[in-house]
């Protein structure tokens, strides 16, 4: 695999990009809106110069990864050269299938597609193509240029070669993989939806404030971050919207806390919004 598109700027997809072109593929990052693609390209050069203050890359491999990264609000012109198709858009169904219908449509017939999700079917996903047997899925972990794992999940019609492919591209990437079978939730949202949702339960019922309760999950079970950084980082939004999905599928163990729907409705998702449970409205770096 040489050229890769990415379609959808947010934080995932602007990580994912970056992660690609440091790889050493041709990346294009696809999205409808230039100024969203504007904001993430400020975000990736932020991600490259405090790789290069931290000694993560060289001068010379951040020009050259830079190089190799465009963007773009054009998906169909750059879909016949494309070796993979990484979807990263909002986990709503209704979109990706309209975009995977347009990939069917326009990707040669070598080509890979995989979305980028943490609950949704890629055997449903695959359904929307004519080729479902280069359909997967390749859940990415926020922040992509730091989490280590890329979790690979093949659908009911993936083919051990697509399997196999998208393994070495995620390595390719500078990742570690795990390779599993499609069920609702896979491995690690099904965990982290539980103790996300707990979380808030315990914040509901005043078992302790945000801050203790981090604290104990962080120290207590080795967390890297608690479940309330961890869910203002990924999206309250983000975190109901998987939640809701599990709820259908798995039942009540994972029905959302009533209390995350409250912040959610109030606009309050988390980094990206500026407060979450936690505040960041007066913190620059709230966005990156």
């Amino acid at each position: 695999m040489k050229n890769l598109v990415v379609i959808g700027s947010g934080v995932m997809g602007r990580g994912i990009a970056y992660v690609s072109a440091v790889g050493g593929f041709k990346t294009t990052l696809v999205d409808i809106s230039q100024e969203q693609l504007a904001n993430a390209e400020k975000e990736i050069n932020n991600i490259f110069e405090r790789g290069l203050a931290r000694k993560k890359l060289t001068f010379t491999e951040m020009e050259e990864s830079k190089s190799r990264l465009q963007y773009s609000v054009s998906l169909a012109q750059h879909l016949k050269e494309a070796d993979l198709v990484i979807e990263a858009v909002p986990e709503v169904m209704d979109i990706k299938k309209n975009i995977f219908e347009v990939i069917d449509q326009h990707a040669s017939e070598t080509c890979c597609f995989a979305t980028n999700t943490s609950t949704m079917s890629p055997t449903e996903i695959g359904s929307y193509t004519k080729r479902p047997d280069k359909v997967i899925a390749m859940h990415f972990f926020n922040p992509v240029h730091k989490m280590p794992l890329v979790e690979i999940i093949k659908g009911l019609e993936t083919s051990d070669e697509t399997a196999e492919a998208i393994r070495r591209a995620a390595e390719q990437m500078g990742k570690e993989t795990v390779v599993i079978n499609e069920f609702p939730g896979f491995v690690t949202s099904r965990i982290s939806a539980l103790v996300g949702n707990e979380a808030f339960y315990m914040l509901q019922e005043g078992v302790g404030t945000p801050e203790e309760i981090d604290k104990a999950i962080k120290l207590g079970l080795n967390y890297p971050m608690g479940p309330f950084e961890l869910g203002d980082l990924v999206g309250l939004d983000t975190r109901l919207n998987n939640l809701n999905y599990l709820h259908s599928k798995l039942g009540e163990k994972y029905r959302p806390a009533p209390l995350l729907e409250q912040y959610v409705k109030a606009g309050r998702l988390g980094r990206k919004s500026g407060r979450g449970v936690y505040d960041y409205s007066a913190k620059e770096e709230f966005a990156q």
